[in-house]
C-alpha cells in the first residue's frame, strides 16, 4: 500500500504531466501546421521562380545562367535536387544536395527518394510582344524539383525532444519540491499520528509533543497536547471514580450481607415470637376447661368424702346417696366435656406447632385445617367474627398436597394483619375466609370489613419492612413473608384490593399439588 505522501506525489506528477502533455501536443500540432504551410509556400515559390527565370536562359541555351539560377534556388535546405531538361537536348543542368548538405552539379549523383515536382518551362518573347509581332508561347523544356522533408521532421523531432525534456525536468523539480514540502507537512502529522496511537493504547502515559512550530501545524500539535492533558485528567478522575465505585460496591455488598443477616435474625425472632404467642394463646385458652375440670373434680372429691363419712357413721340415707349421684353425674359431665375441649386444643396446638417448626409436606383438608388455625388464634381474635365458607362443589373435602406449616403461616399472618390494621382497638369486625376450586388451582379469599388500605400505599404492602405502625410494634415483614411463601414455596399468586372504609380482600391462588421444584421459603409467622 502506498502512503498518502506517495499518492500525493504521484497525483501531482500525473496532473502536471497530463497538463504539459496536452499543452505540448497542441504546440507540436501548431508547429507542424506552421512548418507544413511554410514548406508548401517554399515549394510553390521555387517552382514559380524557376518557371519565370529559366525559360529565357534555356531558350538562349545559356548554361551558365541556368546553373546560376538553379544554384540560387538550391540555397534552401528543403530543396534536395533540381533537374532542368531542354526539349531538344534533354538534361541540361543538374544540381543535387548530398547527405552532408553540399550541393554538387554532377548528373550522376543519386536522386533523393520520392518523386519530384515537375513544371513545364514556357518561353514568351517580350520584345516581340512590344513591337506588335505576336509570338505564341513555346515550350522549351521542363524542370523537376526534388524537395526534402528532413528539415521539417528534424524540427518537429527537436521540438518534441525539447518538450519531453521540459516535462521530465518539471516532474523532477515538482517531485523534489513536493518531497520537501510534504516532509515539512507530514513529519509533524506523523508525530501527531504516533501520539494519537500511543494515546489510544497507553492512555495517560503518553508524553506531550514538542511545540516548536508557529504555523497551523503547531496549532494542531498544541490542540493535541491540550487533548492529551485533558484526557489524562479525565482518566485519572475515572480511575478514582472506579476505585470509589468498587469500594462502594464492597461496602454495599457488606451492608447487604449484614442486612440479610439482620433480616434472618428478625425472621427468626418473629418465628419464635409467633410460636411463643401461640403457646401463650393456647395456654390461655386451655386454662378455662382445665380450671372447670379441676373445680368439678374438687366438688366430686368433696361429695365423695361426705359420702364416705356418712357410710362410716352408719348415717347413710337415700337422700344423701341421690344427692351424691347427682353431684357425681354433673361433675363427671363437666370433667369429660372440658377434658375433651382441652384435648382438642392441645391436638390443634400440637399439629400447628409441628407444622410451623418443620418443612414437612403432606396432604391436608383445607377448611378443617383453617378451623384448627382459627381455634389456635382465638385469644387474639376476640371480638372478631370469623366466617368460614367453601364452594358447594369443593366442600369440606377440598384438599391441598402442600406444606401445611407454610399454609398456617400465610393464613395466620393475614388474619393477624386484619386484626392489627383493619379494626380500631376494642372494635369488633368480620373476617371471611372462603375457599373454592378453579381447575387445578385453589382460590382462597380473606376479606374484612375494616377501614381499608389507601390507594397510594396498596402497591407497597408486600414490600419488606413497609409498615404503617412503625414504632408501635410493626416490623413490616408480615405481608412480605406471605408474599414470598405464596410465590416461592407454593408457586402461586396473591393480590390485594381495597376500598377505604369498606375493607380489604386478599386473593390467593395456590396449586392443588405444589410443584416439587417450588423453592422453599422461610417458615416464619408474623403480623405486619
Amino acid at each position: 500500500m502506498f502512503s498518502i505522501q506517495s499518492r500525493l506525489k504521484l497525483l501531482f506528477v500525473v496532473i502536471v504531466t497530463t497538463v504539459l502533455a496536452i499543452s505540448g501536443s497542441y504546440a507540436q500540432y501548431s508547429l507542424a501546421n506552421d512548418l507544413e504551410s511554410s514548406y508548401r509556400r517554399l515549394c510553390q515559390g521555387v517552382l514559380t521562380r524557376l518557371q519565370i527565370s529559366l525559360p529565357a536562359a534555356l531558350w538562349d541555351l545559356d548554361k551558365a545562367k541556368v546553373d546560376t539560377i538553379v544554384d540560387a534556388e538550391m540555397l534552401p535546405p528543403e530543396v534536395a535536387a533540381i533537374r532542368v531538361y531542354d526539349s531538344a537536348i534533354g538534361l541540361f543542368s543538374a544540381k543535387t544536395r548530398s547527405a552532408n548538405g553540399i550541393v554538387s552539379g554532377t548528373a550522376k549523383a543519386p536522386l533523393p527518394a520520392g518523386a519530384g515536382v515537375e513544371a513545364e518551362l514556357v518561353f514568351r518573347d517580350a520584345s516581340a510582344s512590344a513591337s506588335g509581332n505576336a509570338m505564341r508561347p513555346v515550350s522549351v523544356g521542363k524542370v523537376v524539383v526534388y524537395f526534402s522533408r528532413a528539415t521539417i521532421d528534424a524540427a518537429l523531432a527537436s521540438e518534441l525532444a525539447r518538450r519531453v525534456a521540459e516535462v521530465l525536468l518539471l516532474d523532477v523539480s515538482l517531485l523534489l519540491a513536493l518531497s520537501y514540502s510534504l516532509r515539512v507537512v507530514f513529519q509533524p502529522l506523523r508525530q501527531l499520528r504516533d501520539g494519537l496511537l500511543d494515546l489510544a493504547t497507553r492512555g495517560a502515559e503518553v508524553e506531550a509533543l514538542p511545540e516548536r512550530r508557529n504555523d497551523e501545524l503547531g496549532e494542531v500539535i498544541h490542540g493535541f497536547n491540550q487533548i492529551q492533558r485533558r484526557l489524562t485528567s479525565t482518566i485519572e478522575r475515572t480511575r478514582t471514580a472506579e476505585e470509589a465505585a468498587r469500594q462502594s460496591a464492597r461496602e454495599t455488598a457488606a451492608a447487604l450481607s449484614d442486612l440479610r443477616l439482620t433480616q434472618e435474625s428478625l425472621l427468626q425472632s418473629e418465628r419464635l415470637a409467633s410460636l411463643g404467642s401461640l403457646v401463650a394463646g393456647v395456654a390461655h385458652e386451655i386454662n378455662t376447661p382445665v380450671g372447670i375440670a379441676l373445680t368439678s373434680a374438687s366438688v366430686l372429691k368433696s361429695a365423695t368424702d361426705d359420702l364416705q363419712a356418712a357410710v362410716a357413721a352408719d348415717g347413710l340415707k337415700k337422700s344423701t346417696v341421690l344427692r351424691y349421684l347427682e353431684t357425681a353425674a354433673e361433675s363427671s359431665r363437666l370433667i369429660m366435656n372440658n377434658a375433651w375441649r382441652a384435648a382438642q386444643l392441645i391436638h390443634s396446638f400440637k399439629q400447628i406447632a409441628v407444622d410451623q417448626t418443620s418443612e414437612a409436606r403432606r396432604p391436608f383438608a383445607v377448611m378443617a385445617y383453617v378451623e384448627e388455625i382459627v381455634s389456635s388464634l382465638r385469644p387474639k381474635l376476640k371480638g372478631v367474627d370469623i366466617v368460614l365458607s367453601a364452594d358447594a362443589d369443593a366442600g369440606n373435602d377440598l384438599m391441598l398436597d402442600s406444606y401445611p406449616g407454610a399454609f398456617a403461616q400465610v393464613l395466620t399472618n393475614l388474619l393477624l394483619n386484619c386484626v392489627e390494621h383493619a379494626f380500631e382497638p376494642e372494635q369488633g369486625g368480620r373476617i371471611e375466609v372462603r375457599a373454592s376450586l378453579r381447575g387445578e388451582m385453589v382460590e382462597m379469599e380473606v376479606a374484612d370489613n375494616g377501614r381499608g388500605i389507601p390507594a397510594e400505599i396498596i402497591d407497597r404492602i408486600f414490600d419488606p419492612f413497609f409498615t404503617t405502625r412503625r414504632g408501635q410494634g410493626g416490623t413490616g415483614l408480615g405481608l412480605n413473608i406471605v408474599y414470598n411463601l405464596v410465590i416461592k414455596q407454593f408457586n402461586g399468586s396473591i393480590s390485594a384490593r381495597s376500598t377505604v372504609g369498606q375493607g380489604t380482600r386478599f386473593l390467593l391462588r395456590l396449586p392443588r399439588v405444589t410443584p416439587q421444584a417450588a423453592a422453599a421459603a422461610p417458615t416464619v409467622a408474623a403480623a405486619k
